[in-house]
């Protein structure tokens, strides 16, 4: 386990240790001895001062300060309005797939870090799109759904960017599209925390042999599209 040298971080891994030094222990019992110090922890720390040592979470990091920024820089909100923001953003980085849960073509679920925090995937209210509305015609509420709604569209938008230049599909550069992958679906006007995911069922390759477009089976359907409409979610990475 990596991260950097927050206070947080650091106390949880000395609670960790000690956790593990108490299950160690002789009069502990048997059995739960035996079962937990096998899955013992090591939380390795990046150094101080070095948030690029992190690589992949201090750049989704960095993409969401940088939106964040932008969106809500010159927005005037109260205490509790930002507070709101902020809890919506969260679900919003926390929603997001980072891999399949299965290899099953019929299995369309996902692994997001909100199975993590509540045992499953993360979703939100339906609401009105907002996103092009002026903002005097709004009220408090709704401009804090419009802060949401720019936030997703633009993140959501880079994050399957990222994905597409980490897993490029040519012979050459990585893995390539192939039959039974799930894939994220570029599709505009999603709603926030709303993914659009399916199973490969055929690959359609071109003359040089590299996958040009596909069929996707969705939970509404077969669909076509091309190479650049979908990202590979990552498996082993």
């Amino acid at each position: 386990m990596y991260s950097d040298n927050g206070t947080t971080f650091v106390g949880a891994a000395r609670q960790l240790k000690e956790l593990y030094d108490f299950i160690n222990d002789e009069r502990t019992q048997e059995p739960v001895r035996h079962f937990l110090c096998e899955q013992e922890t090591s939380w390795q720390f990046i150094p101080p001062n070095a948030p690029h040592f992190g690589e992949l979470w201090e750049a989704a990091v960095k993409s969401a300060k940088c939106h964040m920024s932008r969106i809500i820089g010159k927005a005037h909100l109260v205490f509790e309005e930002l507070q709101t923001v902020l809890s919506e953003i969260e679900a919003i980085l926390n929603s997001r797939p980072l891999t399949q849960l299965s290899t099953d073509p019929n299995d369309l679920m996902y692994l997001s870090p909100g199975h993590f925090l509540v045992g499953t995937a993360l979703n939100g209210f339906p609401s009105h799109d907002l996103y092009d509305v002026n903002e005097n015609r709004l009220t408090r509420w709704q401009r804090v759904e419009q802060i949401r709604q720019h936030f997703w569209r633009r993140w959501s938008a880079e994050y399957l960017h990222s994905l597409q230049q980490r897993s490029k599909w040519k012979t050459n550069k990585g893995v390539q599209l192939q039959p039974n992958q799930m894939v994220l679906i570029k599709q505009q006007g999603l709603a926030p925390l709303q993914w659009l995911l399916g199973r490969v069922e055929e690959v359609h390759p071109g003359s040089d042999g590299v996958a040009r477009s596909a069929a996707v089976r969705t939970a509404k359907g077969l669909i076509v599209r091309p190479l650049f409409k979908l990202a590979i979610l990552p498996v082993q990475e």
